[in-house]
């Protein structure tokens, strides 16, 4: 029988390279497996539907929500998310490891449902620099640029429930912390009862 697979959960605010340091870590060749979330928000240019997200209307994302179809799921910014409940429990269960990319509501409802799972927080070097980069992104209005940054000031609030805290200024370095809480997280002993 294989051991069950490792669940990753990578959050932190808005801005703080989530997406970047995963892409990174994916590409690392180790093995890990990625969680599409499914969103009712419209594509950014470049992101592809079953590739970045799966893009829902909102009817078709609340009868999922009524099917207990989502893992966790959270509206944010008038736009809803979630993780496809099935995908993640089936790759699991395969034995492989998988990383979700979420934010902090997310990663709150994962941690009751998945108490084992690996929980990694994402700083921004700063709040002026989370500012650059979200007004960088260019695809939001400012109104909404400052509503992320007020409210990522209380996201930081959460660091501390997480089982590490990377700050992500260096990339490189940020990737490596990752791939090193990766192999050290494979290397642990575990009850065989989890």
């Amino acid at each position: 029988m294989a051991n069950k697979g490792l669940l990753f959960v990578i959050s932190g605010p808005s801005g703080a390279g989530k997406g970047t340091l995963c892409q990174h870590l994916l590409n690392a060749n180790l093995g890990l497996r990625y969680s599409i979330s499914a969103t009712t928000r419209s594509p950014r240019p470049g992101e592809l539907d079953g590739k970045d997200y799966f893009f829902l209307s909102k009817e078709e994302f609340m009868e999922m929500v009524n099917n207990d179809g989502f893992l966790e799921w959270a509206e944010i910014y008038g736009n809803y998310y979630g993780t496809p409940r099935k995908f993640v429990e089936e790759v699991l269960a395969q034995g492989e490891d998988l990383v979700l990319e979420i934010d902090i509501q997310g990663a709150k409802q994962v941690r009751e449902k998945f108490p084992e799972g690996i929980f990694i927080f994402i700083l921004p070097p700063s709040m002026e620099e989370l500012r650059n980069r979200l007004v960088k992104r260019g695809s939001e209005p400012d109104e909404v640029v400052n509503c992320r940054l007020a409210w990522a000031k209380e996201e930081l609030s959460y660091a501390n429930e997480y089982d590490y805290i990377i700050v992500n200024d260096l990339l490189e370095d940020a990737v490596c912390k990752i791939k090193a809480i990766v192999l050290a997280e494979r290397c642990k002993v575990r009850s065989p009862l989890k």
